[in-house]
């Protein structure tokens, strides 16, 4: 009596499974395309972050591989090349006025001179160094003749000359050269080492003018002693007529 309603029903039951089935399959798939979904963004942002990260290495690798090579520009290059002139003719004729002069101011100027040119270049031979630039080794055409002309006086004409020249003419070159490289240098380590080597020179004008001050003050005093020694010798003596009168 029931079985044909048994019957009936078995087509609905397999139809509900194979929904149940489908409904399944569906989430299951939709579940994994979410994964799919989920995972590719996390691979994209994580290869993003692996590219920012491998371009900042990259930038800083050429910040510092640039730091390191120290290179400068050609301006920059020739006043290193003319300071470092500069120290060596200022050396050079100190050691002259030390050989030549017997002054001891003089002398005193001269040591002067070769201590703070001798501690400057070596500043500029080590900023050249991590610079990679071949400094020169002696004065130039110029600087050498000065000496030569130096090297032919003695004396007072050589104290007058030295302290002229070299303390005054030749500090403002140099003095103008360092100003130019504090001010127009475009690596910032010669403009530091300018700025401050520039102070230094400053001192040297005003030892200059004050050694050249005393050397005119003694040659006055000599003159003027000589000038009373020759008015006392030629004055007029009583001759023996007169001491009879």
């Amino acid at each position: 009596m029931f079985m044909p309603s048994i019957k009936a029903s078995r087509p609905a039951v397999a139809l509900g499974l194979v929904s149940a089935a489908f409904l399944f399959m569906s989430l299951t798939a939709h579940s994994q395309s979410s994964d799919d979904s989920i995972y590719r963004k996390e691979s994209a942002r994580e290869k993003a972050t692996q590219e920012e990260s491998s371009s900042g290495t990259s930038s800083a690798a050429r910040v510092a591989g640039s730091a390191e090579s120290g290179k400068v520009g050609r301006a920059d290059e020739r006043l290193m090349k003319e300071i470092a002139r500069a120290n060596l003719a200022e050396i050079s004729t100190g050691k002259l006025a030390l050989e030549k002069s017997q002054n001891d101011q003089v002398k005193s100027f001269a040591q002067k001179m070769i201590d703070d040119h001798t501690k400057a270049l070596d500043e500029l031979k080590q900023l050249a160094q991590a610079k990679s630039i071949t400094l020169p080794m002696e004065p130039d055409r110029q600087q050498k003749a000065t000496e030569k002309r130096l090297s032919a006086l003695s004396g007072e004409k050589f104290d007058k000359q030295y302290v002229e020249q070299v303390g005054e003419r030749s500090q403002r070159g140099t003095h103008k050269l360092l100003k130019q490289a504090s001010t127009k240098a475009q690596d910032a380590d010669l403009k530091n080492y300018a700025s401050k080597t520039m102070g230094v020179v400053e001192s040297h004008q005003q030892m200059a003018e004050e050694t050249e001050r005393n050397i005119r003050s003694s040659s006055h005093g000599k003159s003027g002693a000589g000038s009373a020694e020759g008015a006392s010798s030629g004055a007029k003596t009583p001759s023996s007529t007169e001491k009879r009168d």
